[in-house]
Formats: structure tokens, sequence, C-alpha cells
């Protein structure tokens, strides 16, 4: 059953246009109420990053899910990932984020967690579409007065998940003597994260740290790593680390101000997990740079992609047991350390690996060569019953760059899930060979 509300990370858009205005919000708290509700959940987790339509939102949702008699316990702007575990050791047995990620601050989603903090699964989405469905064609109910759901204001959420990623940190090493500058994106980490790496030993330089609710993400973060380099060379530090809005993607700079993108730091976590004798497998993506692929072949470690986005990498992760994924976009999922994508437990874990090796990042980036990676975008106007991917043109010059490049290169064609385009992928030994094999396609397909 085809899914009309979710997306592969939650219900997301443009702030007062359908589907996200109060009146949603409220139809999907109480829907999704209704759901966890019938399933045992007394109450629901919720937080936010520093969006200003979040207040909004949080509020629609404590109505929603009040009015089917589900309590709900607030903790204000915090991380993704801190809302999937704080679900685990709070009272509540479910967790919701409001957050757009890395998107503008005129953007904003919902995405909901089960208490193991994984996302909740399929079935458990499409039931709870099929009773919002009711409620935007039939109205709500209430539960009466006496079984209204209640909601609670929990205060040291923050200092339970500052702890909590500190523990995945070895307590015989320290981060003294590093100079580290953090770039949280004027996101929900702005607090939490500066602060994690501070009471490691760091010297921390925090940048984009004051949030206004319209200035996240803006020229900042993992999406923008101008300003991150530029400090980083500036205040001569060891190294740089960029969350995005809701702290789930990371990105990092090494000394030189260049940078290193969640392939090389997957890269980076396998290599340390091999060396205390974890012998599974890494789970990337379609778009995961082949140098990925070959380096971890090099350690002997097997490699999977899964579809573009973290749902999928957690579902191969799932099927074969593995636990180590990731995109090269920074979200990495290292599920010894944490059931969801965390950007600052994925850092202190590179962080401890340096030391371990006595290394930098400038250096240990070096174990993997990423190919040049060229990606056009190509419009097409869509007929019925003809795929543009299959036509005897496009057929043609797929197999001739396939065959030209060998297996020291990679062609991907897929398209847009969003608009009638074709994305077409080209990785090569060097740029003007990728550049010039994704031309190509592109003319065929044009």
């Amino acid at each position: 059953m085809m899914r009309k509300y979710f997306g592969t990370d939650g219900v997301r858009g443009r702030v007062g246009e359908f589907p996200m205005t109060p009146d949603f919000a409220m139809r999907l708290g109480w829907a999704a109420g209704q759901v966890l509700g019938a399933q045992g959940v007394s109450e629901v987790l919720i937080g936010k990053d520093t969006r200003a339509s979040g207040y909004m939102l949080e509020s629609a949702l404590e109505a929603g899910f009040s009015a089917a008699g589900v309590n709900v316990a607030l903790v204000g702007p915090l991380p993704t990932p801190a809302i999937a575990y704080l679900a685990t050791t709070f009272r509540a047995n479910a967790g919701l984020v409001i957050s757009a990620s890395h998107n503008p601050f005129y953007d904003n989603g919902i995405k909901l967690f089960a208490q193991s903090g994984h996302k909740l699964t399929d079935a458990q989405e499409q039931e709870i579409e099929r009773w919002l469905q009711h409620a935007l064609d039939e109205g709500m109910t209430c539960v009466s007065s006496e079984k209204l759901g209640k909601a609670r204001r929990i205060e040291d959420a923050a200092g339970r998940y500052i702890e909590y990623c500190k523990s995945h940190f070895p307590s015989r090493q320290s981060l003294n003597g590093l100079k580290i500058v953090v770039d949280s994106a004027n996101g929900a980490g702005y607090k939490v994260g500066p602060a994690v790496y501070r009471e490691l030993g760091a010297e921390v330089i925090s940048l984009h740290d004051a949030p206004n609710g319209v200035n996240i993400n803006h020229e900042c973060g993992a999406t923008d790593l101008t300003s991150l380099r530029a400090a980083v060379i500036e205040q001569g530090a060891d190294l740089g680390i960029a969350l995005d809005g809701d702290a789930d993607r990371l990105m990092m700079v090494d000394h030189t101000g260049a940078i290193v993108d969640g392939d090389e730091l997957l890269f980076l976590l396998a290599r340390e997990a091999q060396a205390a004798g974890y012998t599974g497998g890494v789970v990337g993506t379609q778009m995961s740079n082949l140098g990925l692929e070959q380096a971890l072949a090099e350690r002997g470690i097997a490699f999977k992609r899964a579809k573009v986005g973290d749902r999928y990498v957690m579902e191969q992760l799932t099927a074969t047991g593995w636990r180590l994924g990731g995109e090269g976009s920074g979200h990495l999922l290292s599920l010894d350390h944490a059931a969801t994508g965390d950007a600052i437990i994925a850092s202190i874990r590179v962080l401890a690996a340096l030391l371990a090796q006595g290394t930098t990042l400038h250096l240990a980036k070096q174990g993997m060569r990423k190919l040049p990676q060229t990606l056009v975008n190509v419009r097409y106007q869509a007929q019925e019953g003809v795929d543009p991917l299959g036509t005897p043109g496009v057929k043609a010059a797929m197999q001739a760059v396939e065959a030209r490049l060998g297996t020291a290169g990679r062609v991907l064609l897929r398209k847009s899930g969003t608009e009638p385009l074709i994305r077409v992928m080209v990785e090569a030994e060097d740029a003007d060979q990728a550049n010039g094999c994704a031309q190509e396609i592109a003319g065929a397909l044009g």
C-alpha cells in the first residue's frame, strides 16, 4: 500500500501549506494517538529543533494526542537522536520529533519513533494514515474529560543526553589538547554539541550557536561548510565538526580546511570497528562513492548498497545483521552506539579512533581515495507507458560508457521522486572522464 503523507523521513513540507498546518498536525497527533494508544503507548516524548514553527506544531500535536487520551512529555529543542534515545529512558514509550533536518527554516516536518528508538514500521505508518484520513474527512472524536491526555515538561533532558553521548567515548581517553571548531547550524544541537566536546576536554570554538527561529541551516552547518573551513584555518584548529539542523548528520573538516564527508567518515568508523574485532560489513547507498567500496574491499570488509535514504540503510542493516552504514551526506549509523543516526556520537567515535591511532583526521582519511563524481539532472516529458530509462538510445549509451569504465568507474541512473528529472551519476578515475561520460548519457536522454 502506497503511503500518502509519510515519506522516507516522516511528514514534511512548507509551513503554512498543507500538510504543515496546525490543523493537520492536530489530526496527525490524534491519529497517531489512536494507533499507538491501541498498541499500549500511554505517553509520547516530543522534541523539536529551533524553527519558530516548532512551537505552533508542538501545541497542535499536544492537543491531538490529548484528545486521543495519550499523554505527552515535552523536552524542547534537542537533536533528533536525543529523542530516539530519551524515549527509551523515560516513561514515554514512543518519541516524536518536529524537524525538517537540513531544510531551510520555512520547512518543517514530523517524524515518529518507537520506544526502541527506531522509526515506526511501514505497517504502523499506514495504519496512522488510515486514521488520519478519517480525521481529515469526517473529523476527530475526543475521549471523555477524565481520560484526556496530560502534558508535562522534562527539565533535565539535555543533561541526560550529554552524559549519554560522553558514555560512548573511551574513559581512558581525553580530548585535552585538541582544538575543535563546532558549527551547530543554529539548530537543535547548539547547546548539547559544544558541551559534549568541552566536557571531554577539548578547547571548543563554537559557531552558529545563536538560533533565532529562522537562521537554522542558513549558510552554515553540514550543508554549507564555508564558514567552518575558514574558522578552522584562522583558529589553527585541529579539525572542524559540522552538525545539521537536527544534529543527525555529520560532516568534518581537517586542519587544512579540506572537507571529510560521510563516505570518508564511514570508512574511518569501519576501520576502527574492524580493529576492535567487528567482522560484519558496511551498508552504503546507490550514491556512495566507489572509492568507499574499493577501500573497504582492500581491508576485506563486505559492502552492500541500499536505496538512497537512511531508512533503507537501516533496512539492509537489519536484514544482514551488520552494524555500520551511512550516506555521503553524513547520516551515519553505528548501531553498537545509537539506534539512529547521531552526529555527535559519530563524531566522538571518529575522535576516539584518531586518538587510538595517534594520527590526524587529514592523515587518516588518506586510506580512502574518493573517485571524481559528476551528477547531471535531465528533465523529461512524462509519457504514459514510456520508460525514459528503457529507450534503445539510452541503453546503448549506458552500455558504451560502462564498457569504457570497466571496474574503474560506475554509472547510476535514477528518477527523482519529486520532479520529472533523471539523475545521471558517473564516477571515473578522473573528473574529465566522469563529466564526459555523464554528458554522453544525458545527451541520449535528451
